[in-house]
């Protein structure tokens, strides 16, 4: 384990022409403080978690010194915002401060968020606030343990400072990592600016540090595009299952290497609609639950016209054309493995839908059903689930039950196996919108930063049932059902 000024920097994107970002210190905060701190994260990049009681660890993550090997700079990258290009992007108020690698070499980027105006931030001030720092902290520890692939925080450093929003709140700085922040908009970036030797080094730079394996391929760049929609492919789907919603899928909140990246309006469904959209912004639903895996195809498409020099349009079609095999074949697997199924049979995905079905009309909360579908039993008779009594009435009284059970019955399903097999893929906590607001009121409002710590203990294992934390596995109140959040932070 490494002290903070013995970490290991290898800033490859600096070495990149200098068109790709502008170098730019961050701008330091006064009176910073630690809010939270993540000791998982921190063995990411080969850091000693005892060094958060360095009194070094806060000068360095708001701001007021500069790691030793760091070469601050903001990267340059454009984007299809709500399907319209922006020109005008880039890490406004982001700083990548370097990148590490750890012992046994894997490299990290160190991405503060929230270090101060860039020549990228246009009119904003590029700070963050304190209550978006949080749900962004909270999120990335919620999707690493789904297991699904995001970027995480090592922490958030709080300040007296008062950043100007809809309201007055406070700012905070969230030091993220990432295995790279790259994104389709980096890509476009270069080609609607008509430089296409730069997509062709970005191209290059990419493979070589993040798919190596394609290094030597016949078609290198038309492999590399099949790569990136096969891991985005089993991103959406991944999120499709845990009843996420991103808020916001821009091409320039899109990893290139399959992360969940950039945290703003997100949301994970309560009671299933497939038209959820959490974003307060979004009013016609363009990034709705439900346009989810036609909205990531579209950005592939996107990308591959940036890529277009490198990648025929008849390669893009044939990847472009598998995409929805593809992301179906993702997701229905994830699917019977909630469902307690073992093998795959025709009619898996009818059932899958009908079930689906059953769940919008009668307001099913997502997460709480499929963790009581553990307890279903194949020896019930009739309408008798043995399950949960917040399943809905159709499931109650026979109907798709019934279905269930025979397909269960198929594949000689034993009971108390098939739960502790869906207990393990079926959370038992997730993080709803409301339990995170709670974490940011104490800490916004009272100064108490305890509920974030106790969430994201929760939540490293969201499949453990863990005493004393039923009411967090609860459906929300009424009031709190479906939270539509703000884009701003």
């Amino acid at each position: 384990m490494r002290k903070l000024n013995e970490l290991e920097f290898d800033n490859t994107y600096r070495r990149l022409p200098g068109d790709f970002y502008d170098l730019v210190r961050p701008t330091p905060f006064e009176n910073p403080c630690l809010v939270s701190f993540n000791p998982e994260a921190a063995l990411l990049i080969g850091l000693d978690p005892e060094e958060a009681h360095n009194p070094d660890f806060v000068e360095y993550f708001s701001g007021r010194k500069l790691l030793p090997g760091s070469e601050p700079l903001a990267m340059y990258y454009t984007g299809h915002q709500f399907g319209v290009y922006n020109p005008d992007i880039g890490d406004g108020r982001a700083i990548l401060l370097g990148e590490v690698r750890n012992g046994p070499g894997r490299k990290y980027d160190l991405h503060l968020k929230g270090a101060g105006r860039t020549k990228y931030a246009r009119v904003f001030d590029g700070r963050a606030v304190l209550r978006s720092a949080i749900r962004e902290y909270l999120c990335g520890e919620a999707m690493h343990g789904l297991r699904i692939p995001t970027t995480r925080a090592l922490s958030i450093v709080g300040s007296g400072e008062t950043v100007e929003r809809e309201t007055p709140e406070k700012g905070a700085m969230m030091l993220r990592l990432a295995e790279t922040h790259v994104r389709f908009g980096s890509f476009e970036a270069f080609h609607y600016t008509g430089r296409p030797d730069y997509v062709k080094l970005l191209s290059d730079y990419v493979i070589e540090s993040h798919f190596p394996y394609l290094t030597d391929a016949d078609d290198k760049y038309g492999e590399f595009l099949g790569e990136v929609a096969r891991r985005t492919a089993s991103l959406i789907a991944l999120w499709q299952a845990s009843g996420f919603t991103h808020g916001v899928m821009n091409t320039d909140n899109m990893s290139i290497t399959g992360l969940t990246i950039d945290y703003g309006p997100y949301g994970f469904m309560e009671a299933y609609d497939p038209d959820y959209a959490p974003n307060h912004a979004d009013h016609f639903g363009r990034y709705s639950y439900s346009n989810q895996p036609p909205i990531a195809l579209w950005n592939l498409r996107k990308l591959s016209l940036a890529l277009g020099p490198l990648v025929s349009s008849a390669r893009s079609e044939e990847i472009f054309s598998g995409f929805r095999d593809i992301y179906a074949g993702f997701y229905t697997d994830i699917m019977r493995k909630k469902l307690g199924l073992r093998e795959s049979m025709p009619g898996d995905g009818a059932l899958i839908r009908g079930l689906l079905e059953i769940m919008r009309e009668s307001k099913t909360d997502y997460a709480s059903f499929f963790r009581g579908l553990g307890n279903f039993t194949t020896s019930a008779s009739g309408g008798e689930t043995n399950a949960s009594t917040s399943f809905p009435d159709a499931l109650q009284s026979g109907g798709w039950a019934d279905q269930y059970r025979n397909r269960l019955r198929m594949e000689s399903s034993i009971d108390h196996e098939r739960k502790a097999v869906m207990d393990s893929v079926n959370p038992k906590y997730v993080l709803r919108n409301y339990i995170a607001e709670g974490a940011i009121r104490k800490a916004v409002d009272e100064n108490d930063y305890s509920e974030i710590e106790r969430l994201r203990m929760l939540l490293k294992d969201p499949f453990l049932e863990q005493p004393g934390s039923e009411r967090y596995a609860a459906p929300a109140p009424d009031w709190a059902r479906n939270l539509v959040i703000s884009c701003s932070s």
